[in-house]
This record gives C-alpha cells, structure tokens and sequence, in this order.
C-alpha cells in the first residue's frame, strides 16, 4: 500500500496500532485490474485512482522506465555527487540501492544493489533499480514513491504490487523530497530501494534516504551563489520568528524571483508583492544614487496603515536584492483602521475579492489549492464533493461555500446521525419541482442504501443537482455507494491534511481558541510552543487541533504566552540541544515517528526499530529526543 510517513493508508480490516495490510490482498487486485475487471473494495482510493490513470496514459505492466534526456549541468547532481560518493561504499554488498531524481522525475544517479541482482546501470533494460537516464515521471511509468513524493511534499512509501510496471514488482521503494534552499521548491528525490517484505515492517532505508537527502539540501545550501546566498541571510536575520506582536511580515526580492515569509503570504495580496517587487527592481536601478543604498520606508497604498521599510543587500559593492518588513502601525494616514493591526490590513488586501470565503484561515500552498478548485465548482449549482482525512475542514469549507455564494441556507442532514428519511424526502421534492433548497450532506460514506439509491435515481433524471457532499476516505465503501463516488467524482476536490500545511497552523490558532473570558487576555503562544505543534503529525487534524487549544484555554490559569511544557504530553518533545549532524537528525526524525506510532511505548518503538531498549533510551538522550 501506498503510505505517507509510514501511517497505513487502507485498512480493509481493523489492525493494530502500526500494522499494515499484507501484499497478497493487492497482488489479486492489481491482477483484476490488468485483467480489465474492477480491482475490489480493498483498494485504495488513492491506489485505484493511480491506475486508473496509468491505463488512461497507456501505460503497460511490461513496459520499462523510457529514456529521458538529462541536463548536461545539474546543481541537484552536482551538489549530491559528494554525498552519494561517501554513501556509495556503504551499499556495495548490501540489498539497498539509491535511486536521485531531479523534479521531473528523470533519473540522475542510481546506485547499489537489491538481493536479485538488480543493480543500477548493469542493464540496458533499465533492470530493477532504474539507471541514470530514466524517466520515473507518472506518465511515463505509472504510480511510484518519487511522483507521490513530489505532489504531496513528504515521504512516501510504494511496495511492489502497488506499480503498474511488472519489473518492480518484488521491489520496495521509499521517496524523500529534496528542497532548494530558501525558494522552498522541490529540487528532486532520494529513494531507497529494497526487496518487498511480506510483513510489512517499517521501510529499512527510510532512514538512509532521509539522511541523504537532508546532506544533499546542506549541500545546496553550501553551494548556492554567493548573491544568493547573502540574500537569503539577509532574509533569515529578518524573519528569524513569525512576530506575533507587531504581526511582521518579511519578503527577499532580487527583481526576478522572491522569498515570502508565511506572516508576508498571510498579510500581503499578490498586487501588494508585486508592487513591492516594483520597488526592488527601482532600488537595484537606483543603487548608484546617493540614496540609492539607504533603507526606504513607505505605505502600502491598499495596506490599512501597512508600512512597508525596504532594505537594499549589498554584495562586493553592488546592490543585488533587497528585504522588505511590512508592519501594520498606526498613523496620521491610515484613517479610522489606524488603530488596528493585521486584521484590517488584511481586509483591505482581500476584502473585495469575490474568491474569499467568509470565516476559513490559512495561506499553506496545498490549503490554497483546495479552495481555489473548490470555489471555481461552486460557482455553478452543480453536485460538489468534498473529500479528505476526517477534522480536515470538510464541513466548514461547504458551509463557507454556500455562505460565499449568497445561496438559499441548505438542508444539512448529517448521515453520521442516521436521520431516516431525510435524503429521500429531499429528492422527492428536488424531483417534483417544489423549489426545495440546497442540500449539504455530511458523512456520505455513512449512508444509508436506501439514501444512495434516492441520490443515483435522482442524479440520473437530474445531473445538475444542487448538492454538497464530504466524505472521509478509509472505510469499505459497497457497490451502491461506490457508483454514487464515481458520480461525483469528476466535481470533487480532496482536502489536504493539516500535517501537509503546518505553516497554517499559526493562522488557525487565534480562531481556535474561542473569545477569552472577561478579564482575561487572548490565548498567545510561545515561539517554542508554535514549533511543537508545527511538529506534530496531527492525525485528527484541525479538529484536533481546535480539541488542544480549547481544552488548553479552559484549563490555563497561568498568564503570558503558552510555553512547550503546558501542551499535552504528545506535543512536548523538544528542539535538539545540538547541531544534529544530517545523519543524526535521519534517526531523531526516525526515532520519533516510532515513539508516535506506538502511542509513546519505548519498549515498542524499540522494537519496530529493530534495536534494544537500553539502545533506544541512549538515543534519545544524544539526540536531544527525551519527553519531559
């Protein structure tokens, strides 16, 4: 099965806390589906939509990865050929190969060797472990780790059954995204490879591709040009923290490309960026002016009161960029909003645009995504689906889309509830013409058969039906109720978790904790504390974000911002003391997935990692990993 972060992405059946399906269950699936039968209910969403796409692009189970044309200078290369040479010795004999692939999926450098011979470059079919240019892209060879790591930007996990190629069938693969250094943007892949095993064990070479790809990144870092360089320095001093108190928002601008701090994307419109980007591209023209190297300070026309204070970087005499705070203060011009900081300010940013839905928050690139394909479908009246993990924010996105729209206020029946009749009722009377309301139905995956064979009747005389659905993936999901998915699927839009869009989390915090009683302030919190819940992997997601913090603001009597020690027990594992080596922050990073996904049980996490307890307890010590 396909897993993120090793968290099991199916379960047909109930499993303990960590365990995972065997691989048989899909060898039978994928074996219908080439066979141009349904491949089951057992499967995936996610898996099954992956194959259905690679019949759609044509391609065949027996085909091997294509060649690609490669870059003749990669910086990705480059910066990676030191770390791979020092790894590369570290394989030979081993049954792990290492496969770098640029952000295009085309295959850079393979190396190592899997216990059936299959050894990067030894074959000219590509052979099991694919050969430096080869392409890895969806199009080219179907569901693999290294595309689902890029789309998703984590660690992904695809084991043999799961490709559509029959040569990686026997093969296990684990993809790490590797990030240039300060545009955030993926640069490529690491993936380790190993032979499938039955038991379906944590990824042995998680770590390893882990740790190269953190080295390789440093590498970048290292090697990025000297301008570049100086500017994102310059950046970092600014924008160390995400101020709360005078909400600071920092933006590095070089006239061609630019770095925007989440306080920046939360209080800046793309007019206001690129008004600033204006005003760099002035400064580096500019710079040879008496004043052309002094720092500038001005309003932002539409900003609210938003002062914008612009400073040139300079390197070997030149001005190659330039970093620029905005700070939401008051002033003789900023007019009855003078008084007031960020939430004015943003107001006046995005207030009138019509795509801003009332009482959502969040700025994260894959939250921005969702909404933007969510409100172009629900400007027509049409059935819309929305999907995703359960506490994503299903519900609150519908009702902020019917809230958006100025429609009729909607029949909300909640199918978790098991209120019997309503659905029929409704279409009944959606059918006779009677002029009945919208309908948001929550938890469709909880439907009665009787409600589903309403809906696909009604759907059936009437596609445009006005309808909003959610539904929570994971479940079995029967025939009736699949047919009625399949519908809907062509308007559906999937909700990201909340762990793919932590830098929201500052930006839900202050909505989440609720009006604070009389006399006593808003909830604020502690950089160290912000960090810990940035951290944490949030299976309940927003929900159970918004559970932590309410229960947090009923129990606090202390005053001050919130530190790391108030959070609950599972929030509170600490920064490393230490510079942790590339390496060293593999295993932390290892170390504590274990401790999560066994609830905290040393003994267990030990275990699954394969080492003694007494071992287990020293590393957590060195590696700064020890829960208070």
């Amino acid at each position: 099965m396909t897993s993120i972060d090793q968290t099991p992405a199916i379960p047909a059946t109930p499993a303990a806390p960590g365990a995972a399906p065997a691989l048989a269950p899909l060898r039978r699936a994928r074996e219908r589906f080439l066979g141009g039968r349904p491949p089951g209910e057992d499967v995936p969403d996610d898996l099954a939509e992956a194959w259905r796409r690679a019949r759609f692009l044509g391609v065949r189970p027996d085909l091997t990865p294509p060649p690609a044309p490669v870059p003749a200078h990669s910086a990705l290369l480059a910066a990676a050929r030191p770390v791979l040479d020092r790894i590369l010795p570290t394989l030979d004999g081993g049954d792990t190969a290492l496969v770098l692939a640029d952000s295009r999926c085309r295959v850079l450098w393979s190396g190592g060797a899997l216990p059936d011979g299959g050894t990067g470059g030894a074959r000219p079919d590509g052979g099991t472990v694919p050969e430096a240019g080869r392409d890895l892209s969806e199009r080219a060879v179907g569901h693999n780790s290294a595309v689902v790591a890029l789309r998703l930007g984590r660690r992904a996990e695809v084991h043999g059954p799961e490709h559509v190629l029959d040569l990686w069938q026997g093969l296990s693969a684990v993809s790490v995204p590797v990030y240039e250094p300060g545009t955030g943007r993926p640069a490529g892949t690491v993936t380790a490879l190993t032979g499938v095993r039955e038991d379906r064990a944590p990824h042995p070479g998680t770590a390893l591709a882990e740790a190269t790809a953190l080295a390789v990144e440093s590498e970048l870092l290292v090697r990025a040009r000297p301008p570049e360089r100086l500017l994102l320095d310059a950046y970092l001093r600014e924008a160390p923290e995400r101020q709360a108190p005078e909400e600071r928002a920092v933006v590095a601008l070089d006239g061609s490309s630019r770095i925007v701090s989440p306080g920046a994307a939360r209080l800046l419109s793309d007019e206001t960026l690129t008004r600033l980007e204006r005003r760099a591209t002035a400064l580096l023209r500019d710079a040879g002016a008496a004043d052309g190297r002094q720092p500038r300070e001005f309003r932002v026309p539409d900003g609210a009161g938003l002062v914008v204070r612009m400073t040139p970087v300079v390197h070997e005499g030149e001005v190659i960029g330039a970093v620029a705070v905005a700070v939401a203060r008051p002033g003789p011009a900023a007019g009855p909003a003078a008084g007031q900081a960020a939430g004015p300010a943003l107001a006046a940013e995005r207030g009138g645009s019509r795509d801003r839905l009332p009482g959502l928050a969040g700025t994260s690139e894959p939250w921005r995504v969702a909404v933007a394909r969510a409100t172009g479908l629900a400007r027509d009246a049409e059935p819309l689906l929305l999907t995703g993990e359960a506490g994503v924010g299903k519900s609150s996105l519908a009702r902020a889309l019917f809230a958006w729209r100025g429609a009729t206020a909607p029949l909300v029946v909640d199918a978790a509830e098991g209120a019997p009749g309503d659905v029929p009722r409704w279409c009944h009377t959606v059918a006779e013409g009677d002029g009945a309301p919208p309908l948001l139905l929550l938890h469709a995956e909880r439907l009665d058969q009787p409600d589903v064979a309403a809906l696909l009747s009604l759907l059936a005389r009437r596609p445009e039906v006005p309808l909003t659905a959610t539904h929570t993936p994971g479940t079995r999901v029967g025939p009736c109720l699949r047919r009625l998915l399949d519908l809907l699927d062509a308007r559906s839009v999937p909700l990201p978790p909340l762990r793919e869009r932590a830098e929201d989390i500052p930006v839900l915090l202050p909505g989440l904790a609720g009006r604070p009683s009389p006399g006593r302030p808003p909830l604020s919190w502690s950089l160290d504390a912000r960090r810990a819940l940035e951290q944490h992997s949030w299976p309940g997601n927003v929900a159970e974000l918004s559970q932590v913090v309410r229960e947090l603001a009923e129990r606090r009597r202390a005053t001050g911002p919130v530190r790391r020690g108030e959070l609950p027990p599972g929030l509170r594992v600490p920064p490393a003391a230490r510079r942790l080596s590339g390496m060293e922050r593999a295993e932390r990073t290892a170390i504590l997935e274990a401790l999560r996904r066994h609830g905290g049980n040393k003994a267990r996490a030990a275990e699954s990692l394969g080492i003694g307890r007494a071992t287990l307890y020293r590393k957590l010590r060195t590696l700064g990993a020890d829960t208070p």
